[in-house]
């Protein structure tokens, strides 16, 4: 026979796993941490703004930085984050990001060290001037963002581009000479040679870097650019100063080039020729079109055929 003891404690025993089989009522006070947090995404980088517009999804951004110049209605839709190399924490960290997608030589390094300590995560994109790096960035975003089939889908159509701009370069029989400027600091030009993507967009429109001596951006001098002999002369209408054509012939120097004698200075918009990103075919078409202008009469009359 049970005691009232025995009794009492079996009832207890009973109630207790009865009450731990019940759902526990959600506090609604406190915030549900299980839930992931919808994506808030900023853009650090042209580029990168640039391909997430492409594939789709600019919802996703909640910020971008100030060379998303392309396509025109992300810096007016979305909040300015300043400089791609001159971010601040408190800016980004204001738009309660849940990610930043940088390019490589987006900083200061301190800025996102201090931004990825708060919480958020950051990927680093390679800047890589080529069609391959190309299509790896694009891949690489789309990934982050959740769309790997748009991705491989755009990626394929620039690589066909690319291949159409690869017959176009076939047919130049003479390479010319390019000297591509970035900006005039105390009187000298800033130019691109070897590993910029200046160097890249001269390769791709069929021509020869005249500044493949220098690696990098780098200034350059009378005697140096004399010996370059740039066949044509390429420069930015938005960069970090206004170039003209009129400005850069008024430089002696540059006056004496045989791109100056044949007036093949071209003006182009900076982050359309430089961006590598899903433009880059269309750009480096352009560029080769305008520097070879047989080429480009010759191929105005296959399209009409």
């Amino acid at each position: 026979m049970l005691t009232k003891f025995s009794r009492v404690s079996a009832l207890a025993a009973f109630l207790s796993l009865l009450l731990a089989s019940l759902p526990v009522a959600a506090d609604p006070n406190k915030a549900d941490t299980s839930a992931p947090r919808p994506a808030r995404i900023i853009s650090a980088g042209g580029v990168i703004t640039e391909i997430v517009y492409a594939l789709g999804r600019a919802d996703l951004l909640v910020g971008v930085d100030s060379t998303s110049q392309f396509p025109a209605a992300a810096l007016k839709e979305k909040p300015n984050v300043g400089y791609v190399r001159a971010l601040s924490s408190e800016g980004l960290l204001s738009l309660k990001p849940t990610s930043i997608i940088a390019i490589e030589s987006a900083g200061p390094p301190d800025v996102l060290k201090a931004v990825e300590e708060a919480g958020v995560k950051i990927t680093r994109v390679p800047e890589v001037a080529t069609p391959a790096g190309i299509s790896a960035k694009i891949t690489e975003v789309a990934s982050l963002i959740g769309e790997k089939e748009k991705g491989v889908a755009l990626a394929a159509a620039i690589d066909k581009k690319f291949e159409a701009l690869d017959g176009l370069r076939a047919k130049i029989e003479k390479p010319r000479r390019a000297l591509f400027i970035l900006s005039f600091q105390n009187g000298r030009a800033m130019v691109g040679g070897r590993t910029t993507s200046a160097d890249g967009i001269i390769t791709l429109a069929g021509m020869k870097n005249a500044a493949s001596a220098l690696e990098g951006w780098k200034p350059i001098s009378d005697e140096a650019l004399l010996e370059a002999a740039p066949d044509v002369i390429i420069a930015m209408d938005h960069g970090p100063q206004t170039v003209t054509v009129d400005s850069i012939l008024a430089v002696p120097a540059f006056a004496a080039t045989p791109a100056a004698k044949s007036k093949s200075v071209l003006i182009f918009d900076g982050g359309y020729l430089l961006g590598f990103g899903p433009r880059t075919p269309d750009a480096a078409r352009d560029l080769l079109l305008a520097a070879y202008p047989d080429l480009a009469r010759s191929d105005q009359h296959s399209s009409r055929q």
